[in-house]
């Protein structure tokens, strides 16, 4: 591991100038709307991931939201406010309904959108975000936005700049309990299952939001070039977006890139010399399962530094891979280092195959404190009703 931090766009560059790196893939969102690919395409250098305007589309939600009121992708509706005054007279609107959803405009590591089920939890929602600024910049201003009902996806594409190639779809659980109860997190676990999204719905997907974007983008002078993450909806109206992010997703990068079967160095080159149109992806044809082990405490707060023991039985399981995300070697000992530690992903013919893997793995490692939900891949079964 490089001592560099992902903010470090100059020591990053330096480094990759130093030690002749032919390619540089981005996954953090803060490089990215910090404009890394703007820096290292000056310099010369290929790197994968879209440029600081382009970026905008995680790094402002306001922003994305009038991106996609411009260009008629759907979503849904919504109010802005740069004031919590404002923001707390949006509420006493004749036309608001509960519940409705409270987003933080910038950067807050998947902690920026609260559901809020009647007018009090908005109110303090505002509070918190505007007035008290537990998440600092990120609630310089707000969105109130409509509540969509429905069946939420992760939809992620890799794009050229004017062709796109879509991955499997994938679903995250993104509140810290079992039956999605307690607080957002930056994502518990995901699975990958075909049948998430049917091949009409991944067309419908495709003509009216990836292509409407990618138009879009060209057109304002920023063509998106990279990895784009599309948050969905499933709604009775069609698919909505709720969010986009410019980069993988975590935890769906895990299940989703398990299933790739062709050269993802080979995609990543079509990116940057814009002919993806003449690659066809190859995908596992069965499901896989991630499953997110936390830190106790987690989204809150949490210790570090707790040895870490059993990923190397655990990985001895057929079709598993033990992901690392909050990690560190102490004195030459695998500890804790964040809130969301490890990664367990398991491959399977079938979705239950691949869950009882990757909670067979599970069992296999410890750390004090260790958390996690027990029913990742759940939701899946029962959609299809197994």
């Amino acid at each position: 591991m490089v001592p560099l931090a992902a903010d470090n766009l100059e020591g990053l560059l330096n480094f990759a100038l130093e030690e002749g790196i032919d390619l540089t893939v981005v996954g953090p969102e803060l490089p990215l709307t910090l404009g890394i690919v703007d820096l290292f395409q000056a310099a010369g250098l290929k790197i994968i991931g879209p440029t600081q305007q382009a970026a905008r589309l995680e790094g402002s939600k306001v922003f994305a939201k009038e991106f996609m009121r411009r260009h008629g992708i759907p979503t849904a509706g919504y109010f802005q406010s740069s004031s919590p005054g404002e923001a707390l007279e949006i509420l006493e609107r004749r036309d608001i309904a509960f519940p409705l959803v409270i987003k933080a405009d910038g950067l807050a590591a998947g902690k920026g959108v609260i559901m809020a089920a009647h007018k009090e939890e908005a109110r303090q929602a505002i509070r918190e975000i505007m007035q008290e600024r537990v998440l600092g910049a990120a609630g310089d201003q707000v969105l109130i936005e409509e509540f969509l009902a429905g069946e939420e996806i992760s939809f992620l594409v890799f794009s050229d700049g004017v062709y796109a190639l879509p991955m499997v779809p994938s679903q995250d659980h993104k509140r810290i309990f079992d039956e999605d109860q307690g607080p957002n997190t930056g994502g518990m676990g995901a699975y990958s299952r075909d049948s998430i999204l049917s091949p009409d719905q991944g067309q419908q997907v495709m003509e009216s939001i990836v292509y409407p974007l990618l138009r879009g983008m060209a057109a304002e002078g920023a063509p998106y070039r990279g990895i784009l993450y599309v948050g969905l909806m499933l709604t009775r109206e069609g698919p909505k977006v709720l969010e986009f992010n410019v980069r993988m997703g975590d935890p769906e990068t895990q299940p989703v890139l398990f299933r790739l079967k062709s050269d993802l160095v080979e995609v990543f080159e079509a990116i940057s010399a814009g002919s993806l149109d003449r690659l066809h992806l190859e995908w596992d044809a069965g499901c896989s399962v991630c499953v997110v082990l936390a830190s106790g405490g987690y989204p809150g707060k949490y210790a570090t530094g707790l040895p870490i023991s059993g990923i190397e039985d655990a990985e001895k399981i057929a079709g598993v891979k033990v992901f690392h995300a909050g990690t560190a070697l102490r004195d030459g000992k695998l500890t804790t280092s964040g809130g969301r530690v490890l990664g367990v992903t398991a491959v399977g013919p079938l979705l239950q195959s691949a869950m009882a893997r990757a909670y067979q793995a599970v069992g296999n490692i410890h750390f004090e404190k260790m958390h996690y939900r027990h029913d990742i891949g759940a939701k899946g079964l029962r959609s299809a009703g197994e």
